[in-house]
């Protein structure tokens, strides 16, 4: 079996290491062709779009002659956000699947890949491995292509206006009448299409971070990084604050007060949502908050953890039949909109919640304290492993109504430990412990 190319949300490495390296990134382009013409049967036809970091025209250029090799037709929707891509090639006639290049809330320096199924939505663990596979396979053999049956290249200028047009069509054109927003815009993929869909909902529109550069893309702003945007929010007597990633799927709120509300606050806000409040459960992950659990228990509801990943996330909402869910760090999904995260429909979904609720302090349920230290490594030890087994196990035993989480990050060389607990001072006790004795064990 060979190793399997993807993490939580497709393929991200830092730009030169493969397979985003000259070479790989075509041998790249060519397994995913491939693997598009055993799925769909036929000549493939995939929509691109990519985020604003500098390294997008390289690597567009680049898996486009992979993909051209095997006749493929590929759509160029230039500068796009991930839930723009999905959405068009959801609701438009003549796409098999799409691709986006971005790495969502990393630095411009990393990049990524991500392959949505014009159905489904990210790829399941099958085709994964597949694409793996089929990458690895080419990587061994001298293949011959056949020259006279290539792909081809077709800009698609519209794309962005369509789908800033789908999503209007779901929303009151007087929604935001009177009411000033502040939009942190992570010099990323909503830069133009955010500030325009919201002027349009009749908002005073207030964009930060709006002017990317190709390398300034998340530097210090965004949903990771939201206290220029509570400054802003304070400053102006904003109504309400939204910030996104670098490609737009995810979004973090901050209310009239300045304070920053995550995924978590948001799914609570949204769980009181007309359209969602008779759901029986709402679909988090592992890092939900208790609070939320315990919030949606007084109304008879149940929380359904989920590993992290939002892709994991729109399965269980699949299988469940359900039409809500999310993560704490503000991918938002609602099912009947799209299966996956959409930072700038969640926000307008929010304020219709809001406004249905006469709730613009954005007041949700009370939050159990979260430490997490993130660890830095080089190589994942396992953590069933028994010295590294005990050691959690010790950890878990001084806990009194909270959790304890210890992961890989999926995306990123980190082991993320969180402690959730009654008390911050426990819940700081037990992660720095913890985190201690592992670093120990992880970096001998």
């Amino acid at each position: 079996m060979s190793n399997n190319l993807f993490g939580t949300d497709g393929i991200r490495k830092k730009v030169g290491q493969p397979p985003l390296s000259l070479e790989s990134i075509i041998q790249l382009g060519q397994a995913i062709a491939q693997w598009a013409q055993t799925k769909y049967g036929k000549k493939p036809t995939v929509l691109l779009g990519h985020d604003t970091r500098e390294s997008c025209s390289f690597l567009k250029a680049a898996l486009k002659s992979g993909l051209f090799l095997h006749s493929t037709t590929v759509y160029d929707a230039g500068v796009l956000p991930t839930p723009g891509v999905f959405n068009l090639i959801h609701k438009e006639a003549g796409f098999d699947f799409g691709i986006v290049i971005s790495a969502s809330h990393n630095p411009y320096i990393d990049n990524g890949i991500k392959i949505i199924d014009a159905r489904s939505g990210k790829l399941g663990l099958e085709c994964e491995r597949e694409i793996s596979q089929l990458f690895e396979n080419i990587g061994m053999e001298q293949e011959q292509h056949d020259y006279t049956k290539l792909g081809c290249d077709l800009d698609w200028p519209e794309a962005k206006q369509r789908y800033i047009d789908d999503i209007l069509s779901h929303f009151k054109n007087d929604l935001l009448v009177d009411k000033t927003v502040v939009l942190d815009c992570a010099n990323g993929a909503t830069c133009t299409i955010a500030p325009q869909i919201f002027k349009q909902l009749g908002a005073h529109v207030i964009p930060i971070h709006s002017f990317p550069t190709g390398i300034n893309i998340n530097c210090s702003c965004g949903s990771t990084a939201p206290q220029n945007l509570q400054q802003q929010v304070l400053k102006h007597n904003a109504d309400i604050g939204f910030a996104f990633d670098g490609d737009g799927d995810r979004v973090t709120a901050i209310n009239r007060q300045g304070k920053i509300k995550d995924g978590d606050d948001i799914l609570a806000l949204l769980s009181q949502h007309s359209l969602y409040k008779n759901q029986h459960s709402v679909v988090g992950t592992i890092m939900t908050n208790q609070g939320l659990e315990i919030f949606l228990q007084k109304q008879n509801r149940q929380l359904i953890r989920t590993t992290v990943g939002d892709k994991f996330v729109a399965e269980a909402l699949e299988q469940e039949e359900l039409m809500l869910g999310g993560e704490q760090s503000g991918h938002i999904i609602a099912h009947d909109y799209l299966n996956i995260g959409d930072g700038i429909f969640a926000a307008l979904r929010i304020v219709e919640t809001i406004r249905e609720a006469d709730n613009w302090d954005l007041k949700t349920f009370d939050k159990y304290p979260q430490v997490m230290v993130n660890l830095p490594i080089k190589n994942k030890k396992d953590l069933n492993d028994p010295e590294l087994a005990n050691i959690i196990a010790a950890s878990k035993s001084q806990l009194d109504a909270g959790r304890l989480v210890v992961r890989y990050s999926g995306t990123e060389p980190i082991l993320r430990v969180m402690v959730e607990e009654v008390t911050h001072d426990d819940a700081y006790r037990i992660c720095t412990g913890l985190s201690k004795s592992l670093e120990r064990e992880l970096t001998e």
